[in-house]
Formats: C-alpha cells, sequence, structure tokens
C-alpha cells in the first residue's frame, strides 16, 4: 500500500499528488512541494490515503515541510508582483497591438519566471512581447497560448444549471463532446442550451452518455416496428433513466415495457470515438437534426 495527498496550486487548478512522508495533513492545510521550477506553494485538498498499488510510492515526490510565516509573506509579496507584472504585460501588449487576451499567469514562487496564459483567434508572434517584458521585470518570461475551455476554467462563472462551472471545482481534464451525445440524449439541439459559456458544448454531456449508449444498443430505436403480445407495436419514446420503452398498438394505444423485455442488457459498450471538440455558435435556431 502506498499513502498519497493531493495539493493545488490554485483554486480549481489540476490536482497533484505526493506523498506525505508521514505528515499528518487535513484538508486547507499549506505546505511547499516539489515541482520542476522549485518549491512551490500549494494547499491540500485530498486528505492522505492508502492506495493499493505499491509501485506508485517510489515515483511520487515527498511534500517538503507545513507552510511557515515565512512562506506565506513570501506568497504574498509574489502576489503584489504578480499585480505589477500583470499591469505591465497589458501595457506591452497594447503597446504592440497584438491580437491576443491575456487570461491568467503563473508566478514562481522564488520569482525565477513568470508564465502568461493568453488566448487568440491564431498564432501570434510575441517575440517582442517577451523581450520587452524580460527587460522589463528580470525574470525569465513564458507565452502560453490556450483554448477556450481552459479560459473557462481559469477565470470561473456560472453554467447554465446555477451552480460553479464543472471544470472549476472537480474537473482535471477535458473529455471531447461532440452533437451526437445531444441527439443521443434526446437533447433540444438549440445551440444556447447545450453549450457552455466557453461557447464549446457543455462537458456534462458526457456524463451520462455511455448509460444512453448501453440503453441504445439495449432496445429498439425510437420508429422502430416491434412484436409484442399485444399485437405489432411501434417505438414512440425511451426512458433511460427508468429503463423503459413506450409503445403504439396499431389502434392507438401506448403501453410501456422495461428494457428487459427485450433482452438482457449489452456487456460491453464500444468506446466512444475520439473527437475534436465542436464549436457552438451563439444562436437560438435550432440544429438540424441530421
Amino acid at each position: 500500500m502506498a499513502t498519497i495527498v493531493g495539493v493545488v496550486f490554485k483554486k480549481g487548478g489540476k490536482v497533484h499528488y505526493y506523498d506525505p512522508d508521514r505528515l499528518s495533513l487535513r484538508v486547507g492545510d499549506e505546505v511547499m512541494v516539489p515541482t520542476p521550477k522549485g518549491p512551490e506553494f500549494a494547499v491540500v485538498v485530498v486528505p492522505p490515503r492508502e492506495i493499493p498499488d505499491p509501485r506508485c510510492s517510489g515515483q511520487l515526490q515527498k511534500v517538503i515541510r507545513r507552510a511557515t510565516d515565512r512562506d506565506r509573506q513570501q506568497k504574498e509579496r509574489n502576489e503584489f508582483r504578480r499585480d505589477r507584472a500583470w499591469r505591465k504585460c497589458q501595457e506591452l501588449i497594447a503597446k504592440h497591438q497584438l491580437p491576443m487576451k491575456l487570461v491568467d499567469m503563473d508566478y514562481a514562487f522564488d520569482g525565477s519566471s513568470i508564465t502568461f496564459y493568453f488566448t487568440a483567434e491564431g498564432r501570434v508572434d510575441f517575440r517582442a512581447l517577451v523581450r520587452d517584458l524580460a527587460s522589463t521585470l528580470k525574470t525569465r518570461i513564458e507565452l502560453r497560448q490556450i483554448g477556450v475551455r481552459d479560459e473557462a476554467k481559469m477565470i470561473g462563472g456560472l453554467g447554465p444549471c446555477g451552480r460553479p462551472l464543472c471544470c472549476v471545482t472537480f474537473l482535471n481534464q477535458f473529455h471531447p463532446i461532440s452533437i451526437r451525445m445531444a441527439k443521443e440524449q434526446h437533447l433540444p439541439l438549440n445551440p444556447a442550451k447545450i453549450s457552455g459559456i466557453c461557447g464549446r458544448l457543455m462537458c456534462c454531456l458526457h456524463y451520462e452518455q455511455e448509460a444512453y449508449r448501453r440503453f441504445l444498443r439495449w432496445v429498439p430505436a425510437v420508429g422502430e416496428e416491434v412484436e409484442t403480445e399485444r399485437g405489432p407495436a411501434r417505438v414512440v419514446a425511451h426512458d433511460v433513466l427508468h429503463e423503459r420503452v413506450t409503445l403504439e398498438l396499431e389502434g392507438g394505444e401506448k403501453f410501456s415495457v422495461p428494457a428487459s423485455y427485450f433482452g438482457p442488457p449489452p456487456q460491453d459498450v464500444e468506446p466512444e470515438e475520439e473527437v475534436e471538440d465542436e464549436v457552438v455558435e451563439d444562436t437560438d435556431e435550432e440544429l438540424a437534426p441530421d
């Protein structure tokens, strides 16, 4: 058994796992951990727990120590320097008239480097910007172009459901989302209803997709003719959550049957093909069903 602890470097950021090195840590504790850029200030979000794979223990780096008052003071100084670097970067972007939007930045704990994250429609030649930033801020500068979903994760906000964005609260990685998922889940193909604030299809379409695909392989499709004990009938509706199918007899009478009426459930469902994320235009027009 190996013991691990999960930490984040910023709110809503990716969870990184370390060996707690016998420290008794709780959620919310502040610690110093090793990174490729040097020691960094982090907050515990996953308390120490044991995992069955002993190989992880040799691969994980150890937590350096609990954060001290001196570490917290350094973090506060970095926040002040961060604000200055942010304003200077905005000024220089305007000066060079670059078609880019500054989204976020990472300031190394020891001040040895600054990473700026931005979005842009296409490729941007920011070499002159990097030179000016390095000359002004006297540290190593790195610029990274990110996508709109990463931008939403960094900035945060509320989704159409009224809750904080999933990518901010718990999603550590993005899955490709396609229009076919919305079709298979019988959702209204209205971009205004199935797209997130990032302009892409909502990440939550992925959550129940496997259950829908399993159900659709299990029962006849809507519109299909089937033979029943009461005579020929047509499938008119699916109830995936309750695993039931609504049938309509030739005389117009409707009744429902459990999905098991059509046989045992499929044991294996083929994995979803990897597709590129689809951009949804901001419009109230319904998308074509096919």
